[in-house]
């Protein structure tokens, strides 16, 4: 039964260490495109477009290491059809939100070749 307990609390460990990071690079992308932006990229011909892939980048980064969070929370701390649920309607916003700001940064649906 420890040994159960030990991987639920690893689990739940590191699943708040992944929710941390994603946040993380969630601001430090904003921070970092906006330094960029307000040193010169708003004078660029692209500025304001650039500034907001920049941006997107850091989010789409950011969701990533959320959604694996919530997935390492779901699957291995709290094993519930319940949490599953949850778990599937929070991955079905997050990835509506991931291919819209994929769109709003390659300028293109995912699957088709940049061009």
């Amino acid at each position: 039964m420890t040994t159960l307990i030990n991987f639920r609390e690893i689990a739940q460990s590191i699943s708040i260490f992944a929710d941390v990071l994603g946040v993380l690079i969630i601001a430090v992308g904003l921070v970092s495109a906006s330094v960029k932006y307000l040193s010169g990229g708003r004078k660029a011909q692209n500025g304001y477009k650039r500034y907001r892939q920049d941006l997107g980048r850091g989010i789409l980064l950011g969701l990533e290491f959320l959604v694996a969070a919530d997935i390492i929370r779901t699957v291995a701390v709290t094993p519930t059809l319940q949490g599953v649920f949850v778990l599937g309607i929070i991955v079905l916003i997050r990835t509506f939100l991931s291919m819209a700001l994929e769109i709003e940064v390659e300028g293109c649906w995912p699957w088709r070749a940049r061009g």
